[in-house]
């Protein structure tokens, strides 16, 4: 083979080699560009169909709607259980600062204990805030009570400082110390007067609003692991668990200036009564629903035949009752009527038992002066028929009552 043979056959090899490189290099490509498609595709196809807590998932934020809390299945030991027991709550109420009327470095230290607060959080948390129309009610009531009991001291003092001034037993200089005091007690109780008023009209204001706000802790059960709880467990450990979280939660916030108190089981069930009856709420509070039985979903009719027989036992006793009211009070008139008739009668009676004594003692006394005697009586007698034909149904000045020494009966229960 010559030199020139060797010179072809190389230019052959040379030409073959950049063809496969060509050809592998195109594929490569080609391959690169359909991977970068059907990546890009999942990505647009997913971020057209996600909601918008899905892209706030993605993107490490996993928000959620804050009333989501709301729907729960019972609530015991301060907490808010939900899911069957799966998803505890425990909520946390602030006492804000009134961060407008700070000064430049305190506004400065709040800011900073509120990034302290933020970079302590471990676990999430939900915020919410709930506003309340001012409900006075139940100030106007320990108002007007207090106010009272001021005014029964004030009454008291009056009537100690009236008496001390008629006795005359007292020098003006403990006259006018007392009088001091009785001046304090008048402007406290005019005070305290003037509040009610106030308080009562500031009442008459549906738009005074006050907000409150609330820190939620979540524990979810799948956070104690694979073991096997009952549900009592299981809300032991919870209980404990989202407990320290919230107490840890509460030094943190105090680093800003907030205070914070983990709600007991009645103020959540104002605050979730509250969220579910904004409207209702202004005039009807928790306390006034929880004694109306509004708690008490399920409720039982008596049976209608015990209904019936209570209402028959009723109509009986009554009836028994009137009847026996009525046989008395006869029997009463009767009696009464009895004894109105005798005392009618009783001049009479004496006036002839006082002629039969003198008659029948007449031979020892004398003829003249025992018809003396039985005339004068018979005088009298008549004097006394014509005053009381006058007086009309008196006997001896005195009315007679038809009811003197009857009780009522009384209804057996």
């Amino acid at each position: 083979m010559d030199t020139n043979q060797m010179i072809e056959i190389l230019i052959y090899i040379l030409v073959f080699v950049v063809a496969a490189i060509t050809v592998l290099a195109g594929v490569l490509f080609i391959m690169w560009i359909k991977k970068r498609q059907n990546n890009a595709k999942p990505k647009v196809a997913k971020e057209e169909g996600t909601s918008e807590t899905e892209k706030n998932t993605q993107l490490g934020m996993n928000k959620q709607s804050i009333f989501n809390f709301m729907e729960f299945d019972s609530i015991d030991d301060n907490m808010i259980i939900q899911n069957n027991g799966t998803r505890f709550l425990m909520v946390v109420e602030c006492q804000g600062v009134n961060y407008d009327l700070m000064s430049g470095v305190e506004k400065a230290g709040v800011e900073e204990g509120f990034v302290q607060f933020l970079n302590t959080l471990r676990s999430p948390i939900q915020i919410y805030i709930q506003t309340r129309s001012v409900n006075l009610e139940n100030s106007i009531s320990s108002y007007k009570d207090k106010l009272s009991k001021i005014e029964d001291k004030l009454n008291r003092m009056k009537m100690q400082y009236y008496g001390m001034q008629e006795s005359g037993d007292y020098t003006q200089e403990q006259l006018d110390k007392v009088f001091f005091e009785l001046t304090k007690q008048t402007n406290l109780y005019e005070y305290g007067r003037d509040i009610i008023n106030d308080t009562e009209r500031m009442s008459l204001n549906k738009n005074v609003l006050n907000k409150k706000y609330y820190i939620i802790v979540p524990f979810y059960a799948a956070e104690l692991g694979g073991s096997d709880y009952d549900k009592a467990e299981t809300k032991s450990l919870a209980f404990s668990e989202i407990y320290t979280r919230a107490q840890s939660l509460i030094r943190s916030i105090s680093a800003c200036g907030v205070r914070g108190k983990i709600l007991r089981t009645n103020e959540l069930i104002e605050l979730l009564y509250m969220a579910y009856n904004r409207d209702e709420a202004e005039t009807f509070g928790i306390e006034k629903a929880i004694k109306a039985g509004y708690d008490e979903i399920n409720s039982t009719a008596p049976d209608v035949l015990d209904k019936k027989m209570r209402e028959i036992d009723k109509y009986i006793e009554q009836k028994a009752f009137e009847k026996a009211q009525e046989m008395t009070d006869k029997v009463f008139n009767e009696k009464e009527q009895a004894v109105l008739t005798k005392e009618n009668n009783m001049q009479d009676l004496i006036n002839e038992m006082a002629i039969a004594i003198i008659q029948a003692n007449e031979k020892y006394i004398g003829k003249d002066v025992a018809e003396e005697s039985i005339k004068r009586i018979e005088e009298e007698a008549n004097e006394e028929k014509q005053t009381k034909a006058k007086k009309g149904g008196e006997i001896n000045g005195k009315k007679v009552s038809r009811t003197r020494g009857r009780k009522p009966i009384k209804s057996v229960e």
